[in-house]
């Protein structure tokens, strides 16, 4: 698989790094949740073997800005945005998971010439509450950064699937291993989710496939909402498979996945 990373600088000068994997266009563009980057959608890309793909870091994440000052949506938004308008040469497959699915939302609502198809992976019109925000921003407090090592760092997070994500993203250093994110740079990456989005949802106009996790954050009545009120929605329902579906229900994720996208 021939991939390269690449940079671009935002407007307020922080940095966005993505992965570009070579393939036919149009192109598959993809964008994490909170606290992940775009390592953990590797193993899609890798299934989507012939197209190319792009996996950006969002600001915050990964490889890009750890520390940026300005985490608005607005700031998101406009980072996926310029990586469309430089990388692709026509309208984009956009595929977000939770935060990042917000993110695409947002982006086929503000330039829909960019956007061929939208992919939202447990997505909702906001995305959690306040008191849901601050007790994940508690839990990334309670990480005892750094880990000594990968079985350390495994034997406080767990051994699922994404806890994996977490610890094979991680950085080495001399004194050990740290995450590629900072809780409070997360949880200022939250506040946002929580102002409902009804307004920009009802302008995106491309086909759209909403995937849910039996095991996900959303309710049954907050999903049938949100699809009800979009204007060209698929829904799929991934039984297995938690909030990570992408991790925990993989071959269920890349069935919907495919499907929907082998048609368009």
């Amino acid at each position: 698989m021939d991939q390269t990373r690449r940079v671009i600088r935002a407007g307020d000068g922080v940095e966005i790094s993505f992965v570009v994997i070579d393939g036919n266009e149009p192109a598959i563009v993809i964008l994490h949740g909170l606290a992940g980057s775009g390592q953990e959608f590797l193993p899609t890309a890798r299934a989507l073997a012939g197209r190319k793909v792009i996996l950006i870091d969002q600001r915050g994440h990964g490889m890009s800005t750890r520390l940026p000052s300005d985490l608005s949506r607005q700031a998101f938004v406009a980072d996926a945005i310029s990586v469309l308008e430089g990388e692709a040469s026509g309208p984009v497959h956009l595929v977000g998971h939770s935060m990042g699915a917000h993110t695409a939302m947002l982006a086929a609502a503000a330039r829909p010439d960019l956007v061929r198809t939208l992919v939202l992976l447990e997505c909702g019109e906001k995305n959690g509450s306040d008191q849901e925000h601050g007790a994940l921003g508690e839990y990334f407090r309670s990480w005892p950064v750094p880990f000594r090592d990968r079985s350390t760092a495994a034997k406080f997070l767990g051994d699922g699937p994404l806890q994996w994500a977490w610890i094979d993203d991680m950085e080495y250093r001399e004194d050990g291993l740290h995450p590629r994110f900072d809780p409070e740079v997360m949880v200022a990456a939250l506040t946002p989710l929580s102002e409902p989005r009804w307004t920009e949802w009802a302008r995106v106009q491309a086909p759209v496939l909403a995937v849910y996790a039996g095991d996900g954050m959303f309710t049954e009545e907050e999903k049938a909402h949100f699809v009800e009120r979009g204007n060209d929605v698929t829904r799929v329902d991934l039984p297995g498979g938690s909030h990570d579906a992408h991790l925990d229900a993989f071959n269920q994720w890349m069935e919907a996945l495919t499907s929907f996208l082998d048609v368009r």
